[in-house]
């Protein structure tokens, strides 16, 4: 059952028409833009909603105040980026680790540092929103999601699957998110998709066992 916090942060509708999809893009994008040049605490429903060329009444359809309509940009960014990577590992499932990990971590780096200012600004609302559920179900999610893909590896298997995962997860979305928060130059963001496999092929590599 949800908590009362997480329904106060749920969009009153879904948009279920291109127009009404187009709408609410709008309003996402607005909201990132607001965030990016005025901060999270100037952000209002008022100024996302002349950003996005729509009126506050028509921003309120959809979400009912400030909270859900940052809960509703961050939900949208974690399910682009999960949907991307889970197509990836679905592709490369059932063959080596070497093929595996690089094609999932070239994935996400891909996915987070395609919309850079996005990923960063968000990992900043994420600590400002309070939503330690929505990130936490998803991360459960993801790990149990890695589990599952690791145990397809046609060249390795592992004793304790959950904890490998678990390590795996850790590894790769630790220095991803410092690079993006701490504001790493592009130089070091074009390196970093190596740098990640390195990292985490090496230790799957250590612990796993020949299949």
């Amino acid at each position: 059952m949800a908590r009362p916090a997480a329904i106060a942060l749920k969009a009153r509708k879904q948009p279920r028409q291109a127009r009404s999809q187009a709408t609410v893009d709008a309003i996402f994008e607005a909201t990132i833009q607001v965030l990016l040049g005025e901060g999270l605490q100037r952000l209002t429903t008022i100024r996302v909603a002349e950003r996005a060329g729509v009126s506050v009444g028509t921003l309120y359809q959809y979400y009912p105040n400030k909270q859900a309509l940052l809960f509703g940009v961050m939900q949208r960014h974690m399910e682009r980026v999960g949907a991307a990577v889970e197509k990836t590992m679905a592709a490369v499932e059932h063959t080596p680790l070497a093929t595996m990990i690089p094609a999932v971590i070239a994935s996400l780096v891909r996915e987070k540092t395609s919309s850079i200012d996005e990923s960063r600004v968000l990992y900043a609302v994420s600590n400002e929103l309070g939503a330690r559920d929505l990130v936490r179900a998803a991360e459960k999610y993801a790990r149990a999601r890695i589990a599952e893909f690791l145990a397809t590896a046609t060249d390795a298997r592992f004793d304790d699957i959950e904890m490998t995962a678990y390590m795996f997860f850790s590894a790769l979305n630790g220095p991803l998110r410092v690079a993006l928060e701490g504001g790493a130059s592009s130089k070091m963001l074009s390196s970093l998709r190596d740098h990640l496999t390195s990292l985490c092929l090496g230790y799957l590599e250590r612990e796993a066992r020949p299949r």
